[in-house]
């Protein structure tokens, strides 16, 4: 009998009876096929409609059910690396029938999450944390000698490039701590996996000779438990016939001193529950190496690019048709997009630029240059950090690298922008794609804080355009031979304003701002996008017969002096805004300046208050921190009724 949920989505026959994994221990096993095919198909008719993550928790559904199947969670504590394939491990642990909220605003998070559910262990979000946190939880129970407590890290092979990764390897095969790490292995990030990992991954995964070989040593560990007092005896002579003839090729993790096991298929979930029931008796640090495919048991993303079909946003579950509403006239581009067009653009005049991602080609449009220009365009991987000082490497032989990070992920790699970059005053253009609230993605992934992070760097410019034509100029500028040491540009996701944006080359003054529209009584000061938003509350204003003035600063660091001193100058009320955290940010830096040239006025800073903002539409978000269109009206009307001059207000 099917039941249909209050969200109107109607589960199968056996999902509808498991609201955790307790109820799932009550299947056969027999039934564990059953529940992964209507667990696929009810994520299938969520996302369709939904929206979300698609194709990663596709690819782990056995394995979600054989993990919950066999493990005692949430005793025993499972990690999801990242986090965005943990779809079927919410809907199985009591989210099912409010899983429809998923990454809507006041909904439950696209992401694990502790405070969601006592089975999210470890809030995720940025990848390669798994192993590290879940072996800080397996060190903890050793210290409480909780003998019987498992740990799982839940890991992809992308994520298995970044160095954080390798240091919770590193460290846990010393630790002889009870943890067991999960290499999901789909040979796929976002984008299709680059380096040496990914070879060496798949040449485990097509020797003949080692996987024929392998198979007696699972058929082994199956006996062992039948050898009676000669068990320990048999389990070792197992573990070095592996470790010395059937695991050459697994040398990496075995040189960790983990015991690595594998590779198995990860879509065989009876295979799957008795492989874990066979490692769950082995004691000490242990990798499984399972094989996946991600889209997996859906005709259409199995066949299809697998890049677009990670969040392909609405499609048909029938047709597989992406949908996608057609606008009836031309729109503005994506901010990276501009980006991707316009490096190609300078790098065809300037043989010097150089493009550099961290496995985000895609996401912020540098496979647009790889196309063009393979060898100047650069995918390291996860592994922000190594990108940030590469670049660095690259600029001291007179190229001119261009890092594109997520504003977000740019914070993994702060030291070297510090030590690696700004302290020898290297040339290295940072483009921070997804500058302020990011939307869906929720508070792992908005950019709220690289203003004020990257200001207070020595040597570092701190740029925001307001519009493509400023990003086109601001990257320009960048490339000049006058510049010579780091500077940032940071552009939020999403369309621009101009349709028609792709204008001749300018150079913009470096440290200066612009007057966008002459007023009176009191003037806004923003920077970036959210000048935007300012024009549309100035229209709204105008219907009252308010006309502030509005400048555009540009630059947070080397802030507009002159700017500031007309301002100052002129008004005794002034508001800023930015879609950054007001502490420390753009408006913090204009107070600053009328503290230290000893001017008075009534300030009221608008952006991002100091706590983490939850997922949502960006409009949504706007709303919420304050700083809509609507907002910025309303605060200009409150500002300008108040007859008092205070030094500051945080709105």
């Amino acid at each position: 009998m099917k039941i249909v949920t209050g969200s109107g989505f109607i589960p199968g026959e056996l999902l509808a009876k498991i609201n955790s994994p307790d109820d799932l221990k009550k299947l056969s096993e027999e039934q564990l096929v059953q529940i992964s095919s209507e667990l696929r198909q009810y994520i299938i008719d969520l996302v369709s409609v939904k929206g979300g993550h698609f194709g990663a928790s596709l690819g782990v559904v056995e394995l979600t059910v054989a993990l919950h199947y066999i493990f005692n969670t949430p005793y025993d504590q499972l990690v999801w690396d990242v986090g965005h394939q943990a779809y079927g491990h919410k809907i199985i642990t009591g989210r099912r029938d409010v899983f429809h909220t998923n990454r809507i605003y006041k909904g439950i998070s696209g992401f694990p999450k502790r405070s969601e559910s006592i089975y999210d262990t470890f809030g995720v979000g940025h990848s390669s944390t798994s192993i590290s946190a879940a072996l800080g939880m397996a060190v903890a129970s050793k210290y409480k000698n909780l003998k019987d407590k498992h740990h799982i890290a839940v890991i992809g092979d992308g994520a298995m490039t970044a160095g954080l990764a390798f240091e919770g390897l590193n460290h846990a095969g010393v630790e002889n701590a009870n943890l067991l790490v999960v290499l999901n292995d789909n040979c796929m990030s976002i984008d299709p996996n680059v380096g040496a990992l990914k070879e060496y991954l798949t040449d485990i995964t097509t020797s003949h000779t080692y996987n024929k070989a392998k198979d007696k040593v699972w058929d082994l560990l199956g006996k062992i438990s039948k050898f009676g007092p000669n068990a320990q005896e048999i389990a070792s002579k197992v573990e070095n016939a592996v470790k010395t003839s059937l695991l050459k090729q697994s040398n990496l993790f075995e040189s960790l001193k983990f015991r690595y096991f594998g590779p198995v298929d990860g879509h065989d979930v009876v295979r799957l529950t008795k492989v874990l029931a066979d490692l769950k008796d082995i004691p000490g640090p242990k990798l499984l190496h399972v094989l996946t495919k991600k889209g997996k048991g859906y005709k259409f993303s199995e066949e299809g690019n697998e890049t677009v079909w990670h969040s392909p946003g609405l499609f048909n579950k029938e047709t597989g048709e992406i949908i996608k509403v057609i606008p009836k006239t031309p729109q503005p581009p994506k901010y990276q997009d501009v980006f991707g067009h316009t490096m190609v653009e300078l790098a065809e005049k300037n043989d010097k630029i150089t493009g550099i991602t961290p496995a985000m080609p895609s996401g912020c449009s540098l496979n647009i240059m790889m196309k063009a220009m393979p060898d100047r365009a650069f995918d390291v991987g996860i592994a922000e950090q190594h990108a940030v000082t590469f670049s660095a490497g690259l600029a001291t032989q007179g190229l001119v690298p261009y890092c594109n990070i997520y504003s977000s992920f740019m914070q993994r790699a702060y030291d070297q922008v510090l030590h690696d970059v700004a302290l020898q005053n290297l040339k290295v253009v940072f483009c921070l794609d997804r500058g302020g609230l990011a939307g869906a993605d929720g508070p792992t992934h908005h950019g709220a804080y690289d203003l004020a992070y990257f200001r207070c760097i020595p040597n570092m410019i701190v740029s925001a355009p307001m519009n493509e034509e400023e990003l086109r100029n601001l990257m320009y500028t960048a490339q000049l031979d006058e510049v010579t040491g780091p500077f940032s540009i940071r552009y939020p996701r999403g369309n621009g304003v101009m349709v028609n944006w792709k204008t001749p080359f300018k150079k913009i003054e470096i440290g200066k701002g612009r007057k966008v529209k002459d007023g009176k009584d009191i003037a806004i000061l923003s920077i970036g996008h959210p000048g935007n938003l300012v024009s549309t509350a100035l229209e709204l204003l105008k219907e009252q017969g308010i006309e502030p003035a509005h400048y555009d600063m540009r630059f947070a660091k080397p802030i507009d002096t002159a700017l500031l001193h007309e301002v100052f100058s002129t008004f005794d009320k002034v508001i800023t805004v930015e879609d950054g955290c007001i502490v420390g940010g753009m408006g913090s830096a204009v107070v600053e300046f009328m503290a230290d040239n000893s001017y008075s006025a009534n300030v009221v800073r608008l952006g991002i208050p100091d706590k983490f903002i939850e997922h949502g539409e960006q409009t949504e978000l706007y709303k919420e921190c304050g700083f809509s269109p609507e907002d910025i009206a309303a605060t200009v009307v409150e500002t300008l009724h108040k007859k008092e001059i205070t030094r500051v207000k945080q709105a």
